[in-house]
Parts: C-alpha cells; structure tokens; sequence
C-alpha cells in the first residue's frame, strides 16, 4: 500500500482515534529491551498470554481493532523503560502502576489482582527508604528526568509503525517534505542549536549545510549506531525502542542535504537493535515513506542495516565509512572532511543515532520548544548510560547542563563505593573522610578545625567522627547493607596504605605495594593497636611511618577505627589511586613497558582494587592476583 500524503493524514487520524480507544481498555507494556529480555521478559509476555487465554480473556496486540468488538486488554513488548537495575519492569495503563524484578510466575497474580481487579501488589512496587512507589512517574528515578528522545520508549510498541504515527511520528518528514526548503530544513537545525551527541558536539546544522552545498550526483546519509564506549547504551536503546524516529530523522536529513540512500551502521553485537531497524525499514516501505516517490511527493530515499564487525575503531566517521565500503575500518587523514568526501567519496551527513532521533521533534515542534530544554548554548537533552558502581543503573535523559552530582546522586542513587579517611596537607592540617553512598556525602573534616585533628585526644576524634556517622546513618539507612556486603568500602587515604604497609611488615613506605590488597576487619584492628602502643617516638622511627606522618596516621587510626566500629565493615581495600586515574596509568606503564622490550607485552597487576569477585563482593587480592589475571608485584 503506497501512501499520498492525503492518505497519510487519513492513516494518522485513524490512528490517533485508535489509540485514544486503546487508553480505555487496560494495557500492559512489557519491558523487551536486551537487559530485560535477558532477565526473562519473554517467558513474562508468554505467561500473560496464556494466562488470558485459560480465562477466555481477548487480547489484542497493538493499536486498532480486528473487528468493531471491544478487546479487553492491550499487550505490548516496548522498549527500554531505562531502569535496568529494577528488571524485568511489567508497567500497567491507564493505572500508570510499575512493578519490578517481576518474574513469570507473578502473571498469574498480576492480571488478576491488578489487571482485573485494580489492587496493587505491594512485594512488586519499588521502595526507597521505607515509602512505596507505585507509579512510575514517582520514582525519583524517573521524575529526575525529562525524555524526549526517549518519551516513547518504555510507552510504545517498538514494532508498531500505526502507533509511532498516532504519536507524530512521521509528521515531521510530511512538514519537511511538503512545506520546506532544504535550506529552511538546515536553517531550523541550525537555529535549534542541535549539536551531535555522538561525542564531538558539531552543530548538526552546519554538517548538513555543508553537505546540502556539495555539487555533487550522489549523496549519502549515515548513521553511526557503532556504539563502542564500555558500559555504553543510549543507541542500542533508541534503536531498539523507537527506530522509526531514527529513520525519521535521516529521512529528513536526505531532504535537506539531497541525497536519496542511506545507510544505518550497527554493531553486530547489537541483534535485537538490527532486527528491530529492518523490521522498521520493511513497514515503512510496505507503506510508501520509504522508497520511490515518497508519499507521492517524487523524493525517493532508501535506506540500508550494515553491521559492523566489532571493530571499535569504526565508531570514527572515516573509519566507519572505509567499512561499509568493504575495507578496513581505518581513520584518514583529515581534510578533506566527511561532508566532502565520505562514503564512496561522495558528500556524506554523517550523525549518531541520538542525533537524528531529536530532528524529527525539532521540526515538529519547533525550533523555540527545543530552545526551551537544556542551555543557551547546548539546548536539549542527553540520554546517558548509568552503569558500574551506582545505585541505580539504566538509561537516563536529561536536560544539558545537568550537574553529573544531580546524574549520580539525584536519579542514579549515588555511589556503591565508599572511601575512607582521606589525609590532605594543604596548610591546613586535617583528615577527611567521606562516605557516598547512598544519597550524599559526609565530610568528617567538617567536625574539626585547623590543626585541632593532630592535638586532640585519640577518643574525642572517635566520638566526633561516630557522631557525624550516626547523622549519616539516621538520614540513609546504609547500615544492613554494609552487612551484607553489598557495599565495597574502598581506602584512599595515607593512613590506610600506612596500615597496609605496617600489616605487611614492609621494610619502608611503598604505595604501590599495598596497593590493592585487602585488609580484613580484625587485621585492621591488630594494626592499630599496634600503630597505637608504638607511641610517639615509635612511630617517628618506623620506617612506614616517620616523623612526617605520625601525627596524621594516628588522627587517621582514629577515623578508620570509629568507622569500623560504627559500621560493620568486614574488610578495606587499599587504593593509592581512583579508578580512572588508575587505569589509565596502567595503560601509560604498559606503553613505556611494550616500547622499552620491543614489543614484549608485561601486565602489571594489582592496580584494580576495584574488582568484586567471589560470593557477597569478596575481593581476592590476598593471593596476589590482579583484576585481569596480573600478579601483584613483588
């Protein structure tokens, strides 16, 4: 079925008038991005279906109707919903009910309790600090946060191209198409402010300008979804829940730049993502807005999935180019640029997958509704990945210009890491020790002034430094899951690597070499008290210690002994360094090492304290191995 543009705006009514029905009858939207796929969200949508059909209960799959008779519920695979740490999520409309960590077995009490009843499963409601939070746009999770290019993912069938369009979708390329010039298209991106989200920040307008200016009898339009960053997302998830906006969007970037192809570049370790855009191609060439004489308009545009193989260096444009051309993936020499010279060394609009997502928003709505998100000089939003040691992990988006303490802290739930007892000598003389987890930061210092750390007595920093705890702890809660071992408490300071250097009976102050082993609860205590009965005198003389140190190290024995005393902290590991810094001096080292032995890699181990390993978060550094397979240095 090939669409006019009359036909069109007859589809979309149509639509439109269905998903309102639809808002009338129970839905339920069942998290279908990878994380919750792997967590067992089909074995989820299996159990709903079979439940419903034991009760003779009619379901339908999507927006309209087979016949004039009502169905009874509404079943949808969506997107991401973005709060990956909480899955697999089951939400519930009209209700607006989110349930977590749900299981297939919980179909059977969901569809009757909730679906059919209208009750609340409290075990399946998200908790934080004692208050429940039924609906999802309670959750401080979410209502941190603005989606705009993630609106419809987690609230939409990702497959169903009659609801993307009941949602707008597609009405930005019918404006584009019909009611502007290229150079108005570029002119709107480039007044919106629009800049690539891939990274560099190039204001998308000026690229497709560019390229539009291009004489040239082929162009091209790419997309870049080689999403190589560690622990990285945000592609995968648009791609996966809303891939019509980003057909869309390079849809409208071949009207403005004049090119007829394009190609979306996937990373093969991306399945769901390149099923999800072929499937999307399919339904909008079964259609007619994609293909020949589009919408009876006589723009043609096609598009094309290419996968890549991997490679990370292909995320760079040129590189990226080189690969869909059948070549190795290898950045060039640059200029000339990719606008003059890309894909088949034709003029080329290269973007990301986020990039092209918020065009069709702009040219919907406006370039002033988009002003009015972000900054001045970035509007918009970013969506982010949230993962390692934070609370809550997922996919975010955010207004630009938000704060990464109101990222981590604010919707993230704040760090899974705690450090203790920092020693900094910068004229004034004191010791501090923080704690970031869950929701905010206690400074110890704040209970001491100037040179008062190093002159008080040993008991009185104790009980002050216990003092500030028991606020921390009154305010979040951290205590159980300190127990249960669910926190690494991770040691940063001079006095925790004097412990471990005292503990190991070293011949002299080495960080490297206590660097990350793990000093259990009772050997810290034996250290201390050791550190303790030295006295003074002693403690200049030891050779860990020295007159430099002694007053701080046993202002610091101080703090580390009221923390572990307060909280039930079984064991500190030693960190001379955090853990980008550390990372990337390893990487520096193993340079200077490969350069210096031609070639003969050598791994320096033990430098990634940050490693959890073994049951309950254990950490294995006792027996010397390094977080990937290096042994500590002797």
């Amino acid at each position: 079925m090939k669409l006019t543009r009359d036909a069109f705006c007859d589809l979309r009514n149509e639509a439109q008038r269905a998903l309102r029905r639809s808002k009338e009858t129970p839905s339920v939207l069942i998290c279908a991005g990878t994380g919750c796929i792997a967590g067992g969200a089909m074995k989820i949508y299996e159990n709903l279906r079979a439940e419903c059909e034991s009760r003779n209960l009619p379901v339908y799959i999507g927006l309209k109707h087979d016949t004039d008779e009502e169905k009874s519920l509404h079943v949808k695979m969506s997107g991401c919903h973005g709060f990956c740490e909480m899955g697999p999520l089951v939400h519930i409309e009209p209700m607006g009910i989110m349930y977590i960590h749900v299981k297939p077995e919980d179909c059977h009490e969901i569809l009757e309790k909730t679906v059919l009843g209208g009750e609340i499963i409290d075990r399946l409601v998200y908790r934080l600090n004692g208050v429940a939070y039924p609906r999802q746009e309670d959750i401080p999770f979410y209502k941190k946060q603005h989606r705009v290019v993630l609106e419809n993912c987690g609230t939409s069938d990702a497959e169903d191209i009659e609801e993307y369009i009941a949602k707008g979708g597609y009405s930005g390329f019918e404006r584009a198409l019909f009611e502007m010039t290229d150079e108005q298209i570029c002119q709107d991106i480039i007044d919106s402010g629009l800049r690539g989200r891939g990274g560099g920040g190039f204001p998308a307008g000026s690229k497709w300008d560019g390229a539009r200016r291009q004489k040239a009898d082929k162009k091209y339009i790419v997309c870049n979804g080689d999403e190589g960053d560690p622990g990285a997302f945000m592609d995968r998830s648009i791609m996966e829940g809303n891939p019509h906006s980003v057909l869309e969007g390079m849809m409208i970037a071949g009207l403005a730049a004049g090119s007829d192809e394009g190609y979306i570049y996937v990373r093969a370790e991306y399945p769901l993502a390149v099923s999800r855009l072929k499937a999307a191609i399919a339904k909008a060439q079964e259609l007619g807005l994609l293909g020949d004489d589009i919408l009876g308009s006589g723009f043609n545009f096609h598009l094309h999935v290419n996968r890549g193989a991997g490679a990370f260096v292909c995320g760079e444009g040129s590189a990226l180019t080189s690969s869909i051309e059948g070549k190795r993936g290898m950045p060039r020499v640059k200029p000339p640029r990719t606008i003059e010279h890309g894909l088949w060394g034709k003029p080329t609009v290269l973007n990301n997958v986020e990039t092209f997502a918020n065009v069709p928003l702009i040219i919907r709505n406006g370039v002033d509704w988009y002003r009015h998100i972000g900054t001045e000089k970035s509007p918009g939003t970013k969506a982010f990945a949230l993962t390692g040691n934070v609370v809550n992990t997922g996919l975010i988006e955010v207004p630009m210009g938000t704060t990464i303490r109101e990222v981590v802290f604010d919707i993230g739930g704040g760090s899974t890491q705690i450090s203790l007892a920092r020693v900094t000598d910068n004229g004034k003389t004191f010791i501090e020790g923080f704690v970031s987890l869950p929701y905010g930061v206690v400074t110890i210092s704040e209970a001491f002034a100037g040179h008062e750390m190093s002159t008080l007595e040993y008991s009185t920093v104790v009980e002050r430094t216990q003092a500030i705890l028991q606020e921390f702890e009154d305010k979040h809660h951290i205590r159980e899951a300190i127990a249960n071992q669910e926190i690494q408490v991770i040691g940063t300071s001079g006095t925790v690597t004097v412990i471990g250097a005292v503990h190991l009976k070293l011949p002299r102050y080495n960080r490297s070499a206590v660097d990350g082993i793990a000093i259990s609860a009772p050997d810290i205590d034996f250290t201390i008290n050791k550190i303790k009965t030295m006295g003074p005198e002693g403690r200049c003389k030891h050779p860990c210690i020295g007159q430099s140190k002694s007053d701080l190290t046993i202002a610091g024995c101080a703090i580390i002994e009221a923390l572990t005393t307060f909280w039930p902290i079984s064991e500190i590991t030693v960190a001379d360094r955090g853990i980008r810094e550390g990372i990337l001096l390893d990487m520096m080292h193993a340079r200077r090492v490969n350069a210096a032995g031609h070639g003969k890699k050598k791994r320096r181990g033990g430098r990634f304290p940050f490693d959890r390993r073994g049951s309950g978060g254990q950490s294995d550094r006792r027996n010397g191995s390094g977080a990937f397979g290096g042994q500590r240095r002797k």
